[in-house]
């Protein structure tokens, strides 16, 4: 018998079909879906069941601009685990079988915050392959979730690193129940010619040539509480991959909330009138605090404090004009309460700060 023909050509050569049945909402690149038939190649099994279920025309495949939907992949993707056997695709040196990834998110289930969930993670993803290390860490008040290589990944390397990053953050999303935006993703690749998507994947702006995959974030969100249970386990990984391919929606952070609602508008002084604006009752908003570590009164301090430190330094208006800019009755209690903040009076940090920019 001949060769037989790898899956990526015997399909990529075939005829157009119904390209013209694309929806408007196909803006997934065809590019995973031809990174995922190098594993139907490396495990010598036919693709044409995944590709009709999921209503991939064959003659998509050798369009390079061609676009489905994220239910297709969805859909392409979950019978390619399931006959291959194989939740990592064929990137690795071994195999994944099916529940992998399940067993990742149980075995992180009970962790009492994300932080210690993630780090669960994180190790035991090495217990399932060493080609790749994940590794969480958290610098200042950023955390950071990279991912180390241990092998060559081509041609399969962008889909895994991008894949694992989403499993990662969509898992993390789901167990706290909150969108947590990015500060910044990175890859080690040049941008592919389908880059325009990875803003869809990604709450945060994505950044190509990098040494290593990784992508930072708010490290509050560490502290956050996990909110899911077994039975949600069990619901949400009957759609697991939702969580892969789409991102997380809904945010309940609300310390940034808070701090973007005080810095607009100081006269908001009341918890209720707070609770009002954002929402959501008083005793919600002084628990959701007390789950990130915080209390009102301490914001309410910090945001008057930058904002006082700011006009103190850059604009001239008088102590008297900065104490009721900030909320403050009387240029007496806004004094004291300055030095309580910073150890100095505002009239002496504005001289250091004045000579601090003459000496600069």
């Amino acid at each position: 018998m001949g060769r037989r023909q790898p899956a990526r050509e015997r399909f990529g050569n075939a005829g157009r079909g119904h390209s013209h049945d694309r929806r408007p909402t196909a803006v997934t690149p065809i590019a995973f879906v031809q990174t995922i038939l190098y594993a139907y190649d490396k495990y010598g099994a036919d693709p044409a069941e995944a590709l009709r279920s999921a209503r991939i025309p064959p003659g998509e495949l050798r369009c390079a601009e061609a676009r489905i939907t994220a239910t297709q992949l969805e859909t392409f993707t979950h019978i390619a685990m399931r006959q291959l056997d194989d939740e990592a695709l064929g990137w690795f040196s071994r195999k994944l079988p099916w529940g992998s990834y399940g067993m990742l998110c149980r075995a992180s289930l009970t962790a009492p915050s994300l932080g210690i969930a993630l780090k669960r993670w994180c190790r035991h993803h090495r217990v399932l392959t060493d080609d790749i290390v994940l590794d969480c860490r958290v610098t200042a008040e950023m955390a950071r979730l990279s991912i180390t290589e241990n092998r060559r990944l081509h041609p399969m390397r962008e889909l895994c690193l991008l894949t694992n990053l989403r499993h990662v953050l969509g898992y993390a999303c789901w167990a706290i129940d909150s969108q947590i935006p990015l500060h910044r993703v990175d890859f080690p690749f040049q941008a592919p010619r389908h880059a325009a998507v990875y803003s869809l994947l990604f709450p945060g702006p994505v950044h190509f040539g990098a040494e290593q995959a990784g992508m930072t974030f708010d490290a509050r969100y560490l502290a956050l509480p996990l909110r899911r249970d077994e039975k949600a386990l069990r619901n949400m990984l009957r759609q697991a991959l939702r969580f892969t391919v789409r991102q997380y929606r809904s945010d309940r952070l609300m310390i940034p909330k808070l701090r973007d609602l005080l810095r607009g508008d100081l006269t908001v002084r009341t918890g209720e009138s707070i609770a009002g604006a954002l929402n959501v009752s008083l005793r919600t908003l002084h628990r959701r605090l007390r789950d990130e570590g915080a209390t009102l009164q301490k914001l309410k301090d910090e945001v008057r404090r930058d904002l006082a430190v700011d006009r103190l330094v850059r604009t001239a208006r008088s102590v008297k004009q900065i104490a009721h800019d900030v909320g403050f009755d009387n240029e007496k209690s806004f004094m004291r309460a300055f030095k309580q903040w910073t150890g100095e009076s505002p009239a002496g940090y504005r001289r250091k700060a004045l000579l601090q920019s003459r000496r600069a």
